[in-house]
């Protein structure tokens, strides 16, 4: 497949491919929130916020088992990343030139088309040129990056947009920090020559087709690691989401739950970057558990009524750590589950369930914290933890 791990020059490639993750996932997490503001701008309430939203969300679900085929079948799915970073720098510049609120949407969904491309080659990128003991290492530090532009996004928009006010002053900055959002994914397109030499064995080619997705599904492992994947997705979704509710019934400052959140992202960061060397002394599906398990605990402990900030930073800290192992574990836990030449499809279907959790879950969740409040909505995504838990511990039992 590839040189071991610490080959330098069998390796370029992915230190490249990293370089276009940080720029991609900076884009995404810059844009997501200037399409709230300048929906606002246009008139938009909270019903036309949740169908822009819904529409990031609605080609992916229809193309992402396609796009994982044809990454099967490409010789050089480097094609396939420049078109992902194609579609997400252009996608910002639609919305910043929307005037409409239906243009918007158009180009929301445009954004999510565009990071799927874009996330479904990357991802099958790293499997297919990976050795098989680099897979946990690699997938660490393509979460590692993802994460770090989850955290740059954020603090870019927060700058861009610190004098804005409501009115078209929102929307005039909105549309400035759109254009830098274009941009910033635009930067990542010299990187794809960095990657371009990185081709699929042809010893891998052709078999794709053979085995149907019902099929994929049926693979011990597989099933598992799509339900965990889409559960702590799902969880990072929903504490981003309701911690500012949470904080804001306690007393607690928007610009400490913007450092609580920080907190957390920098220790999903730290625990990937390390998950070739837990991997080293812990087996994979222990990992996968702590990672579910902790996760649970770590939002359960937010949840509680008595916790002040000083309990959700430690439980924040502690969680976070814990929450970032699944997403690289549960990749490799995929495509070790399937033959080498289906890996960009399963990768795809995990995508596909991650898209489906970003709707089912939240959607089950706010229907809770309508009876039970804000902290319900925790409690609510720990129990689906738990629930991943459960179906870890029985898959590996199972297949031991």
């Amino acid at each position: 497949m590839s040189a071991a791990p610490g080959s330098a020059p069998r390796d370029g490639w992915l230190w490249w491919l990293l370089v276009t993750v940080v720029a991609t996932q900076t884009t995404l997490n810059l844009s997501r929130p200037l399409i709230s503001y300048h929906s606002v701008a246009l008139g938009a309430d909270a019903l036309h916020i949740g169908l822009i939203t819904a529409a990031f969300a609605l080609l992916p679900l229809l193309v992402a088992v396609p796009l994982g085929r044809l990454s099967d079948r490409l010789r050089r799915t480097a094609w396939i990343v420049a078109a992902g970073i194609v579609l997400m720098a252009l996608a910002p510049l639609l919305l910043a030139a929307s005037q409409r609120l239906t243009t918007v949407a158009a180009g929301s969904a445009v954004l999510g088309l565009g990071h799927l491309t874009f996330m479904v080659a990357a991802q099958r990128m790293v499997a297919q040129r990976s050795a098989e003991k680099a897979l946990d290492r690699n997938f660490g530090l393509l979460t590692a990056s993802a994460a770090l532009g989850q955290l740059v996004g954020p603090l870019l928009s927060s700058l861009l947009l610190a004098d804005a006010s409501s009115g078209q002053g929102l929307g005039a900055q909105t549309q400035q920090a759109l254009l830098v959002a274009g941009l910033t994914a635009a930067l990542g397109l010299p990187a794809v020559l960095g990657v371009w030499s990185a081709t699929q064995p042809r010893s891998e080619r052709g078999g794709a087709a053979a085995l149907p997705v019902s099929d994929l599904l049926r693979r011990p492992g597989v099933p598992t690691g799509l339900f965990t994947s889409l559960a702590l997705l799902a969880a990072v979704d929903l504490l981003t989401a309701y911690l500012p509710l949470i904080a804001d019934q306690r007393g607690i400052s928007p610009a400490v739950v913007g450092a609580l959140l920080a907190a957390r992202a920098a220790a999903s960061i730290l625990s990937r970057l390390l998950v070739d060397r837990l991997v080293q002394r812990w087996q994979r599906h222990v990992l996968i558990m702590g990672s579910t398990l902790g996760s649970a605990a770590g939002l359960s402990a937010v949840a509680l009524p008595m916790s002040g900030t000083a309990a959700m930073a430690t439980a924040l800290v502690l969680g976070g750590f814990l929450l970032g192992l699944g997403q690289p574990l549960t990749m490799t836990m995929v495509v070790r589950a399937v033959p080498p030449d289906t890996r960009g499809t399963a990768l795809s279907l995990r995508l596909w369930g991650n898209r489906l959790g970003q709707v089912a879950i939240p959607g089950a969740a706010a229907l809770v914290a309508g009876s039970a409040g804000a902290a319900g909505a925790l409690w609510f995504v720990s129990a689906v933890l738990l629930a991943a838990t459960g179906a870890v511990r029985a898959s590996a039992a199972r297949h031991r």
